[in-house]
């Protein structure tokens, strides 16, 4: 049996968020759709659950903070051509999202960050099947590699990203 994601995240407008994924081609699960929450299909294993705030919080005991308020998770989800990023792209301007992050092309790999209507951000990308199967040619390990002393120090390397790791 194959695993199914289900993505859940806090919105403000319902209605808004349905019109706005149906825009982009997902589809509204009826079933699963009431006055507190929607369920977005955009394949037979990828959900999003689609929670009014208030009702998000009754399944948590941890504060329910809003995608307008900060950045908590990035959700990439694959196209099937470069041409595909570009006109999802374009419907999430469109239809009330906005842009994340300018577009990224790195020719195997094309990445669209966009935000939708409550500002969850959603990553459309396309990468070449070429670099799936044998790695893109400018990541490949380089032939000598010489590891600092420190390598794997949990303290050095939240240090050398400017965290306070030690006290």
């Amino acid at each position: 049996m194959a695993t199914s994601v289900f993505v859940n995240l806090p919105v403000a407008d319902l209605e808004r968020t349905k019109a706005f994924y149906s825009a982009l081609g997902a589809e509204i699960v009826p079933e699963f759709t009431d006055d507190n929450a929607t369920c977005i299909k955009w394949d037979e294993n990828v959900f999003f659950m689609m929670l009014k705030t208030d009702y998000f919080g009754t399944f948590t005991d941890k504060p329910v903070v809003t995608a307008d308020k900060g950045a908590g998770v990035i959700t990439a989800l694959s196209r099937d051509s470069k041409e595909e990023v570009a006109r999802t792209r374009e419907l999430v301007l469109a239809n009330g999202g906005g842009e994340n992050k300018p577009t990224q092309d790195y020719g195997f790999m094309v990445q669209s960050s966009m935000t939708d209507p409550d500002g969850h951000i959603l990553e459309f990308m396309w990468m070449d099947p070429a670099a799936i199967e044998s790695g893109p040619p400018d990541m490949a390990p380089a032939a000598h590699v010489t590891e600092h002393p420190e390598a794997n120090d949990r303290y050095a390397d939240a240090e050398e990203e400017g965290w306070p790791a030690r006290e």
